[in-house]
């Protein structure tokens, strides 16, 4: 008999969760809609066939991947009697959640790279992001992540479990580790790692690549600054966005027993928040994104 986990945060239903589902369709349908009109501009205007947009594409794809992997269980939820999910299904809620985060991060390290590259080093441009070292970044900010996270949850599938409760919208790795019967070490020691290699070094390199950036800049024209500013500044917006959901999902999955209010805002904030915000920042904030959009629109 396959283990069912209840999920007790959503409460019982009625107009609060009718309302939440109404407002999670809607913020879903058009995070769905702006990834995927950014990425067709991206795909069809080959004036964005560069370094920076195709990091871009898949930053896009990596947000719908985040949202579809937990909107709409969410919603399914919300209208249910008894929200629950299935073992099964709560390892694969995990392993494609932390997916989208970790390989958001490590797209977001990349840019920052390409940003650099291209402030600190723009007559060397094209000889160092040559289209061999693009898709070399792409492999490792996709596949590293998926190796390391399928690793992670294998570990925590294996581990036998005297609970089956889950005080949270959806499921997260910690949550479903505090239900094992035993203490596993592999399981802390993994944590610790993946951890270090997923989002400790992506910070430290993009905080470096900005350093960089700022010493630059600083030498730099009052022009030069303004236009490696309007350069960097979409990257720059985005990451810190990501980086304050991501914070705020890690000390919200330390802590159960929290109100409804702060289990939808966390939820909000990691899962939808990101992929909906990322097309709208670069599609207000870059120049040739918005001259795309109008090409395409005549």
């Amino acid at each position: 008999m396959n283990l069912t986990f209840l999920l007790t945060a959503y409460g019982p239903t009625g107009p609060v969760n009718n309302g939440v589902f109404a407002l999670t369709f809607l913020l879903f349908c058009f995070t769905i809609f702006s990834n995927l009109l950014l990425m067709f501009v991206i795909y069809v205007d080959s004036n964005l066939h560069k370094p920076m947009y195709i990091l871009l594409f898949n930053l896009a794809v990596n947000g719908l991947v985040g949202c579809t992997s937990v909107c709409p269980k969410v919603m399914e939820n919300l209208i249910k009697v008894v929200p629950d999910i299935t073992r099964e299904g709560c390892l694969l809620q995990v392993f494609f959640i932390y997916v989208h985060g970790t390989s958001a991060y490590a797209i977001l390290t990349a840019m920052a790279y390409d940003r650099y590259v291209s402030i600190c080093k723009p007559l060397q441009y094209y000889s160092i992001m040559t289209p061999f070292k693009v898709k070399l970044l792409l492999v490792i900010v996709n596949v590293i992540p998926i190796i390391l996270l399928a690793i992670q949850v294998f570990i925590t599938s294996s581990l036998p479990l005297c609970g089956y409760i889950i005080d949270k919208l959806f499921c997260d790795n910690l949550a479903i580790v505090n239900l094992s019967c035993v203490q596993s070490a592999a399981s802390n020691v993994s944590g610790i790692l993946f951890t270090l290699i997923l989002a400790v070094l992506p910070l430290v390199l993009v905080v470096l690549s900005y350093i960089r950036i700022l010493i630059v800049c600083l030498k730099a024209s009052k022009d030069s600054r303004k236009k490696a500013f309007s350069t960097c500044a979409p990257h720059l917006i985005i990451f810190i966005n990501f980086s304050t959901a991501t914070l705020f999902s890690v000390i919200y999955n330390r802590y159960s027993g929290v109100s409804r209010e702060v289990n939808a805002i966390a939820a909000a904030a990691f899962i939808l928040f990101p992929p909906l915000l990322n097309p709208l920042i670069y599609g207000i904030r870059t120049k040739e994104i918005k001259t795309a959009i109008r090409k395409i629109l005549r």
